[in-house]
């Protein structure tokens, strides 16, 4: 267990990051899955619009490697 003050408030924002970005990496994956699943073609460009904007985010926050992030963008198409 932590013990210093300054331990107690990393742990404390370590957890608040790990929530923030377990939430964006869940919404990117859905994100992808729709795509995978669209039936018409006007969904799939609407839902491949929010993937590939999605993933451009996370590849530029770190959130992801910016390399897996361009990788994945060229799959989605």
């Amino acid at each position: 267990m932590a013990r210093s003050r300054q331990s107690l408030k990393r742990l404390k924002t370590d957890t608040v990051k790990n929530e923030r970005n377990h939430r964006k990496l869940k919404r990117l994956r859905t994100a992808i899955k729709k795509v995978n699943s669209a039936e018409t073609p006007e969904e799939r460009m609407d839902a491949v619009k929010l993937a590939q904007s999605l993933i451009d985010k996370a590849g530029r926050t770190r959130l992801m490697h910016p390399n897996k992030a361009k990788r994945l963008k060229s799959r989605v198409l």
